[in-house]
């Protein structure tokens, strides 16, 4: 049996938000449209459906811990092994570059966990919006801008809305 992808958009406060899942699990997520993974689509929203209202969910602020399967194929190594460490951070909770490379228990450099955070391929549900740098919140890829990170920590909790978001 060939290996096959299935693709959804879940529409979000930040704009839409598009994952892939394989027989495996979550293989990506993130905005900005999908990502060629080299294996052939399938239109199956009953293998979505799970991660689709577990995001949902999220987005609605009625879920903290994601519990749909992770295909971790697109991570190998000590990135990896980052990206599995970050999982565990709870949500309304932050940690340093430094700190995620301490609780990673690799030998990655701060400067070198920005960059695994930049390449993050499954946004949200590996959150990478929790890292922040020593002095501020730090910088946030996928194309949304640390407005959207602002955002994410201010839905969890962690930072409290400002006037601006009022209007």
């Amino acid at each position: 049996m060939m290996e096959t992808v299935a693709f959804a958009e879940v529409s979000t406060p930040v704009g839409p938000f598009v994952l892939a899942v394989t027989e495996a699990g979550l293989v990506t997520t993130g905005w900005g449209g999908r990502r060629d993974l080299g294996i052939p689509e399938v239109h199956d929203p009953d293998r979505t459906a799970f991660a689709v209202s577990e995001l949902k969910a999220y987005f609605a602020g009625e879920l903290r811990t994601f519990q749909t399967p992770i295909d971790w194929r697109l991570s190998s190594g000590s990135r990896r092994r980052v990206l599995q460490a970050l999982h565990e951070v709870p949500y309304g909770t932050v940690v340093t570059y430094g700190e995620l490379a301490r609780l990673s228990g690799t030998s990655v450099p701060a400067r070198g966990i920005g960059s695994i955070m930049a390449g993050n391929p499954l946004g949200i549900v590996v959150p990478c919006h929790r890292v922040v740098a020593g002095n501020g919140l730090g910088g946030f890829s996928g194309g949304v801008g640390v407005e959207t990170k602002r955002w994410l920590l201010t839905h969890e909790g962690y930072l409290q809305p400002t006037l601006l978001d009022l209007f």
